[in-house]
């Protein structure tokens, strides 16, 4: 069975971009952010899952507030999982932290241009929709 890579990075035998460290856990980038700003936060011990141990669960918890309120977040996802049946794949407790921004709604345009290969111009407006009537 191949080491923790959790365990490995919290003992500093595998490189990681450590952003925060406490005694008890500490934040790093994942290998694949889904937002800018996305971290995980793991604690020091190997806690296969939040319900192994409830007391590094709600310490790493902790932790993970005081990360979002010290970066100044007003919106953000903080997850964790249990089983692979719920996308845990690194079985040792981690929570991202994953920033969030209000997008601005999006428009025809938008869905348009993400279809057309960039250098090309677009082949004609939008295809209209049944309740489209601004065109005859």
């Amino acid at each position: 069975m191949s080491p923790c890579p959790f365990c490995e990075i919290a003992a500093g035998h595998a490189p990681a971009d450590i952003v925060r460290e406490w005694p008890d856990t500490l934040a790093v980038v994942p290998l694949n952010p889904v937002t800018l700003g996305h971290l995980l936060v793991i604690p020091r011990t190997h806690v296969p899952d939040f319900t192994d141990d409830p007391v590094v669960t709600g310490l790493t918890a902790q932790r993970t507030a005081e990360l979002a309120r010290d970066l100044g977040l007003t919106a953000a996802n903080e997850i964790t999982s249990k089983g692979g049946a719920a996308t845990q794949t690194v079985f040792h407790l981690h929570r991202h932290l994953v920033p969030r921004a209000r997008r601005r709604p999006r428009t025809a345009l938008d869905r348009t241009s993400r279809l057309t290969p960039p250098g090309r111009p677009m082949a004609g407006p939008p295809a209209r929709t049944p309740r489209d009537r601004s065109h005859p």
